[in-house]
């Protein structure tokens, strides 16, 4: 017997407004993240850049929640695995008026409920402690068996780094996943090439990935992770994909994409931005503002 308080996926979400298009929504969470970014100084800016057209999918497009209530039994789960991107997540809870907009300014001080790095015990919407990495899919297999011994309808999301492939736990939790034939996990990977030691298929390279995942018995696809439309294609796919196994969704994404000139640099896994240089990111992309 299904618990009363779940309901079907095929019910769709009613809190996203449908004139604010889902390259706005990108856009405003980039905007978001780089004003936390002016805050510090520093931080992971061009990782909350380049995943920022993932999140407005997922959250505008995908994701089943109550932003007034994140806590909602059935809510779907959306893990950051990557606990060092909280500076996007924050962006994209922000945009989905979960926290404050007039908290940016708190971003990473004492006492803020944005610390630099994603604590579930301080950030509403943030589902777990993210930060030793290879951790995240782990606990989402776990909170998908949860949820499917429950019978409930929700979907668990596990968004996590290319520089997550190098654990071994990942794979482990991988296939934990197919073994339990989990329908209800979707992980998303972004693979950004970039990593704190260098380009990541350099330091340990996990090419060809979809077979890769394949073989691990999930159903895969690989989109270009700043492609909105083509996004949405596969988001829709997995969600809807009938048979009895976990999905992947591998992501390429452009670090720090929309400014040219930190796109550019070459060391950009914690980029340092001088202080006159966010006002300059602001002006680009506020000139690129999609209508």
């Amino acid at each position: 017997m299904a618990v009363a308080t779940f309901i079907d996926r095929a019910i769709p979400m009613t809190s996203h407004p449908s004139n604010v298009s889902l390259e706005q929504r990108a856009w405003r969470i980039r905007r978001n993240a780089l004003r936390m970014g002016e805050v510090q100084g520093q931080g992971y800016i061009a990782q909350a850049l380049g995943v920022a057209d993932v999140l407005a999918v997922s959250y505008f497009h995908a994701l089943r929640f109550r932003p007034k209530e994140p806590e909602w039994e059935g809510r779907d789960r959306y893990l950051l695995s990557i606990g060092h991107y909280a500076i996007a997540l924050y962006a994209a809870l922000i945009e989905a008026g979960i926290l404050p907009e007039d908290e940016i300014e708190t971003y990473g001080g004492d006492d803020s409920r944005m610390p630099m790095s994603g604590m579930a015990a301080y950030t509403p919407g943030m589902e777990i402690t993210g930060g030793s990495l290879g951790h995240g899919l782990g606990i989402a297999v776990g909170m998908a068996l949860g949820l499917k011994r429950k019978t409930s309808g929700s979907f668990v999301f596990n968004l996590m780094s290319d520089g997550e492939l190098d654990e071994g736990s990942t794979w482990e939790a991988a296939m934990a996943a197919s073994s339990h034939k989990l329908d209800n996990l979707i992980c998303v990977i972004d693979v950004n090439n970039m990593q704190a030691d260098g380009p990541s298929t350099l330091v340990s390279n996990f090419e060809p990935l979809q077979p890769k995942w394949e073989a691990f018995g999930f159903f895969t696809q690989r989109v270009n992770g700043n492609d909105i439309p083509g996004l949405v294609k596969a988001f829709d796919a997995a969600k809807a994909h009938q048979g009895p196994q976990p999905r992947a969704i591998i992501c390429d994404t452009k670090m720090a994409k929309g400014i040219p000139f930190l796109e550019a640099r070459e060391r950009n896994h914690f980029l340092r931005v001088e202080a006159d240089e966010w006002s300059k990111a602001l002006a680009i992309l506020d000139a690129e503002k999609p209508q």
